[in-house]
């Protein structure tokens, strides 16, 4: 292949890639929906679930898809209709990478249940495949989406630098839904779990996913909204984004054809790196968390060699930056450490999450003494979590910069968002195997059968947990590029350099402003889930009251009203956090342009720790509860026991709605904010 192919045809052969990806992810959907699907009462109760999760997604749909007709309208008369359309692309394929994986996802736990009868690497398999659907949809659609947007506004206005910004739409259009999606999925997945724990397992001394308690199916279908749906938005938007913000970056401060093209060469590698990823997994046996942490290193180490080759042949010796002759090698250290990070927030997030280390097991002992020190544990893990990962990425920017200056770190992110397609696959384990345990509990399986759910279940909240790290660890990246990229393009607007100054009170304020907004919009997060979360616990009281003969088996708890409380409190309650960062991002943007970008700094900063203090937080508290089941410190039903289930309760919010929905937060602010350059700041260009 001679070195200006790559140049020549590179954006075509991402777009063929992706394409294989799809093709991929079909061949798993019919192997996964080939597989045994057991008897007919696990049948039964996986089609409930499934009809929950298709019924709230189709609800979800029609209220964010009114509120997207008006920024749509707003963004066609303020910009441009090219960027309108590409807001409507970035939306429809956000809501179609999750709306799809889930459906997937809900087909995938009775199969697994039933292959946990067989053994823990067939159930392994099914709950990984399942997965896998996601996250090779998530990359594929991601991928296409921006490729096939970009080269059909490139051949109709041939002009890059306005097929460039029409991108920011689409950027938007995925961040928005992501938003919705991981809100709404968050509280109506959170509300249901702490609801049904809260009287199930505290007040009747019931077992996980009893059919007797009556918020379990909505528990069960929350797994699937949240988990399934909620994070396929969140990494879809993650991937995207990243995507734009390099090729943006190139444009700007590279200016090169070269530049533009390597972030979607590099994204297009990386699906093959994943489908062989996902091969290990598949084929070579192993015990499940060495299994699933060796085809992310197998995939890392795969896409490194394909890097190297990319670099050379797109580049060849050394590229311009500016004025600056940077070696091409440079930019291929900045991707390799991208995929460093990868690993590095697999291990760390793994090492504070996982029942085998340390932080989980301070918990559990906390437990021994009561619920307030397992409170007090959990929020003392969080803090310290997020001591490692700010470092690395604190490393990584500098290191980068150094390299290649703002496209090193733009590059960096692309190539950590590029192994999206195995680490989403991780994360969709996690509900699938979840379920898998709540369908064997529900149709009577052998103990045996949930003895094997339960051991991947654990390994399922670990690995949700790592993928939750890597979305919040890269989003740190990318908004550090998103910055990047509305200081230069807002430079380039206005026809003059524009400077940050901390002795501007402008800037200060506006520092002051963003950080206070992941704050706020946590809190009106937690509060949500809180609220619904009464409500359910009301629902399951008065329910077992009026019918006594729920607890001996002889009625039949009604499953349909907590399901209906969770749907009405989710799509309510979603609405006003999702729109504090365009409230936030517009009211100060009349501040001035200085203000605006405080405001970006402020939200970045805060908005990061609170992100990975929360999520390693409720990870460890979940672990923390399995592990003291395993019989740990009194085993079930055990003082410490009932301490843990408190301590799941508070971190199943941290680490499922509020947490999680800082991350696509972030970069809503971040692209508005580049969106409306040339909306707000038009009267101040010389």
């Amino acid at each position: 292949m001679p070195p200006s192919f790559l140049l020549q045809n590179g954006i075509a052969l991402s777009i063929g890639l992706a394409i294989v990806g799809l093709v991929f992810a079909l061949i798993l959907i019919r192997k996964v929906v080939g597989s045994d699907a057991g008897n007919e009462k696990m049948h039964a109760i996986a089609s409930a679930i499934q009809q929950g999760a298709k019924a709230y997604l189709n609800r979800q749909i029609m209220a964010v898809s009114l509120i997207a007709i008006v920024i749509f309208a707003a963004i066609w008369y303020l910009r441009d209709g090219v960027t309108a359309a590409g807001f409507v692309v970035g939306a429809l394929c956000s809501l179609a990478a999750g709306y799809i994986g889930m459906m997937i996802a809900v087909r995938a736990n009775v199969r697994t249940a039933q292959a946990a009868s067989v053994g823990s690497h067939p159930a392994l398999k099914v709950a990984f495949n399942g997965g896998a659907v996601t996250g090779l949809l998530v990359v594929a659609l991601g991928l296409l989406s921006v490729g096939v947007f970009y080269l059909i506004v490139r051949g109709a206005t041939d002009h890059a630098k306005h097929a460039i910004d029409s991108l920011v739409g689409l950027a938007l259009g995925s961040s928005l839904i992501s938003v919705f999606a991981r809100l709404g999925g968050g509280i109506y997945t959170k509300a249901a779990d702490v609801g049904a724990d809260l009287v199930g397992k505290n007040e009747q001394n019931l077992n996980e996913d009893d059919p007797r308690n009556p918020a379990t199916i909505a528990d069960n279908v929350g797994d699937n909204v949240g988990d399934c749906a909620g994070m396929a938005a969140d990494v879809f938007e993650t991937y995207a984004v990243s995507l734009i913000g390099g090729v943006l970056v190139g444009h700007l401060t590279v200016g090169s054809d070269a530049a533009v093209i390597y972030p979607f060469v590099l994204c297009g590698l990386a699906i093959i790196a994943s489908l062989i990823g996902i091969g290990w997994v598949n084929f070579v046996k192993q015990e499940a968390t060495a299994s699933l942490v060796c085809g992310v290193a197998v995939s890392g180490i795969v896409a490194s060699a394909l890097f190297w080759w990319a670099t050379s042949s797109i580049f060849g010796a050394e590229l311009k930056i500016g004025s600056l002759a940077v070696p091409s090698a440079n930019i291929f250290y900045c991707a390799a450490v991208g995929l460093i990070m990868t690993l590095l927030v697999v291990w760390i997030t793994n090492y504070y999450t996982s029942t085998h280390h340390r932080p989980v097991r301070l918990i559990a002992k906390a437990s021994e003494t009561g619920h307030a020190t397992n409170i007090i544990a959990g929020i003392s893990i969080g803090n310290q979590a997020t001591l490692m990962p700010v470092l690395a990425i604190a490393a990584s920017i500098w290191g980068c910069y150094d390299l290649a200056g703002l496209y090193g770190i733009a590059i960096a992110v692309v190539s950590m968002l590029s192994l999206s397609g195995i680490i989403i696959s991780l994360d969709a384990f996690g509900p699938i195997t979840d379920n898998a345990g709540g369908i064997a509990v529900m149709s009577g399986l052998p103990e045996s059968v949930r003895k094997i759910t339960d051991e991947l279940d654990a390994v399922g909240n670990t690995m949700k947990a790592v993928t939750k790290g890597y979305a919040i660890a890269s989003a740190g990246l990318a908004a550090m590029v998103l910055f990047g990229s509305y200081v230069e393009d807002l430079q380039a607007f206005v026809g003059h350099k524009v400077s940050f100054d901390l002795m501007d009170h402008r800037v200060v304020i506006g520092m002051f402003i963003g950080g206070l907004l992941p704050f706020l919009f946590t809190s009106f997060c937690m509060s949500a889930v809180g609220n619904a979360a009464g409500a359910v616990v009301r629902e399951v009281r008065r329910q077992i009251t009026a019918k006594p003969g729920i607890l001996t088996g002889s009625d039949t708890p009604e499953y349909a009203q907590c399901v209906d409380i969770v749907t009405k409190a989710a799509l309510g309650q979603m609405i006003v956090p999702a729109l504090l960062p365009l409230i936030f991002v517009i009211g100060m943007a009349y501040v001035g342009m200085e203000a605006l970008g405080g405001v970006l700094i402020g939200t970045i900063v805060t908005g990061l720790f609170i992100g990975i203090s929360m999520t390693s937080a409720g990870g460890a508290w979940d672990n923390a509860k399995k592990f003291i089941e395993e019989g740990n410190h009194g085993g079930k039903g055990s003082f410490a026991h009932q301490a843990a289930v408190t301590g799941d309760t508070v971190g199943d919010p941290y680490k499922d709605t509020a947490g999680p929905a800082v991350n696509p937060m972030i970069k809503v602010v971040n692209i508005l904010a580049i969106l409306i350059i040339p909306i707000v700041f038009k009267a101040v260009v010389k």
